[in-house]
């Protein structure tokens, strides 16, 4: 019988965050520290943006880039944050779906790819999908930006570093001095830097450093799933400065033959989400975090989130695929952190979920040491 499969699918597994989230659909009413979503719902007024672009027949397909109004107002905004004039703009179905066309579009067959470890799961698996080689970086204990690892893992091959920042899993962001020193290696030896910024607003110490800002060979994607709840929704976008301008039209191409565009009546929802203040719901989150980390910081190794839905904790004994199956089996979803990272030695949290849950596990993961 002939082989179905392309050898490429034995090159990643099922996520590991799936299959807990699955779990928990099996469990009954379980304290779900597992998957990186809102628990408030898209804000009404975004809502109605949304069901007027339905309503009034925004349902066909957008320009393959996205809706020249969503563009614009993305490209203004850049322009005030960085200075950028007339940048590169594409609006994606997702940061995920970003990162696939940024791949596709970059990474021949050998390429190197720098990543800190602990990664956003998606990085590895493309990665090693496209045929490149990922060169992780070890970031442990602190999780801080490992600039000098970074600095030494350059070689003749590297295509690009790719930053998270705020940081999933580990909720770290990265400070503006570390942010400043990668710059300038990147710029010293013309290296791409791709900075993933899903959780940008989610920064909850002061403002989170953007390496576009320092960087001209750079791609910022941000998105609306995280900060508006739209994460059924698959919007998002990657920008570039001008310079860069011939990436994203490569990424657009082939846009054109996967995703076709971003879905439409959404489109017109960002518009008015990038006016939308959410700072009322992030403070909801500072307080979720501050509730996490002074419940466990004097049982568990961890360092303070200051930013996104996450928690990186150290499992006792060592073990967290172990540590994990424990937790599950007191009713608490918690993900392994060999999803996230080439050890196997901590744990994620997703404190995504309401204060009274957050209690609950806390005090049951206290009890399992």
């Amino acid at each position: 019988m002939k082989k179905l499969v392309a050898d490429r699918t034995r090159l990643i597994d099922s996520s590991g965050i799936r299959k807990v989230f699955a779990l928990a659909a099996e469990l009954k009413d379980p304290i779900n520290f597992s998957i990186g979503q809102p628990d408030f719902d898209v804000p009404e007024p975004l809502k109605r943006e949304a069901i007027k672009a339905i309503e009034t027949g925004m349902n066909r397909y957008s320009q393959t880039a996205g809706d020249k109004d969503l563009q614009d107002k993305i490209a203004a905004q850049m322009a005030t944050e960085f200075g950028w004039d007339n940048p590169g703009v594409l609006v994606a179905s997702g940061v995920s779906g970003g990162l696939l066309l940024a791949f596709l579009a970059l990474i021949d067959p050998g390429d190197e790819v720098i990543i800190p470890d602990p990664y956003f799961v998606i990085y590895k698996h493309v990665v090693n999908l496209l045929g490149g080689k990922c060169v992780f970086v070890d970031s442990y204990p602190d999780f801080d930006l490992p600039v000098e690892g970074i600095a030494k893992a350059i070689t003749d091959k590297t295509k690009m570093i790719i930053l998270n920042s705020p940081c999933n899993p580990t909720g770290i962001v990265y400070s503006d001095e570390q942010i400043q020193a990668l710059a300038k290696i990147a710029a010293e030896k013309d290296i791409l830097v791709l900075t993933d910024e899903i959780y940008e607003q989610f920064s909850y110490d002061g403002p989170c450093a953007s390496i576009a800002k320092y960087h001209e060979k750079v791609l910022l994607m941000r998105g609306f799933s995280k900060s508006y709840a739209m994460t059924g929704w698959r919007l998002a976008y990657v920008v570039a400065p001008a310079s860069m301008r011939p990436v994203i039209e490569e990424m657009t191409k082939i846009q054109q033959y996967t995703f076709v565009c971003a879905p439409s009546p959404f489109q017109r929802a960002a518009v008015a989400a990038l006016d939308y203040d959410v700072s009322d719901l992030v403070a909801q989150y500072v307080r979720k975090r501050d509730l996490l980390y002074d419940g466990l910081r004097d049982t568990f190794e961890l360092a303070r989130p200051g930013g996104a839905f996450y928690a990186f904790v150290k499992a006792p004994g060592g073990s967290s695929t172990e540590f994990v199956k424990k937790a599950i089996q007191n009713n608490v979803l918690v993900i392994p952190g060999n999803v996230f990272s080439e050890k196997d030695t901590h744990f994620r949290i997703s404190f995504a979920t309401t204060d009274e849950k957050i209690r609950q596990g806390v005090e049951v993961l206290r009890g399992l040491t």
